[in-house]
């Protein structure tokens, strides 16, 4: 099974002055990123989001209002042929401790234990440093895309040594979904069933 963990913000959906979106209004996608998406699906990959939502820990939204902005992702994305199979989150806000905020490892192994997959077998997508870096503590192929929190990083340049070793940069989600299906076209096809 072939499964990308993307981070959301930034990553997926655009970030205006605040550094998430509380309302479904607020939710506008990174130009590309929903295609990249359905491109990902129809090359056999699912697609699984980890985010952290400190906004629900916070007060500063409800989970009424996190599924309505998750719903009409869902809805943009389904008419462009693509889908989200899963959306993992954490609802704690930073100085809870909890196991499930990136850059902890706890949505990482939410999500391997349902699809019953190692890290190994996963990649990591993402902008934020704190998905990559719960990515490289989990022991998944990490790969930055440069929108979002990472808008201001060259894709072409030596990442700045904050980011975690062996991290590959793309330009965009879509710039990423292209390379990683261009590998798998790569690879030779499995021998038929006998």
């Amino acid at each position: 099974m072939k499964i990308a963990i993307l981070d959301r913000d930034g990553t997926i959906n655009a970030l205006g002055d605040e550094p998430f979106i509380a309302s479904p209004d607020d939710w506008t996608p990174v130009p590309g990123a929903l295609a990249a998406i359905a491109r990902l699906n129809h090359g056999g990959w699912r697609v699984v989001i980890a985010t952290n939502q400190p906004g629900l820990g916070r007060g500063l939204f409800d989970v009424a209002a996190l599924n309505a902005i998750h719903g009409g992702m869902h809805r943009q994305l389904a008419a462009m042929g693509g889908r989200i199979d899963a959306v993992f989150y954490c609802p704690h806000a930073p100085d809870e401790a909890c196991h499930c905020r990136k850059p902890a490892t706890g949505l990482f192994e939410q999500i391997c234990e349902r699809y019953g997959v190692d890290a190994h077998e996963v990649c990591v997508v993402g902008s934020c440093i704190a998905h990559l870096q719960a990515g490289a503590a989990f022991g998944a192929p990490l790969h930055l895309v440069c929108t979002g929190a990472a808008a201001g990083l060259d894709p072409a340049a030596a990442l700045p040594p904050e980011w975690p070793p062996g991290t590959r940069a793309h330009a965009s989600l879509a710039a990423f979904a292209e390379e990683l299906l261009a590998h798998d076209s790569a690879l030779p096809a499995p021998p038929p069933l006998p």
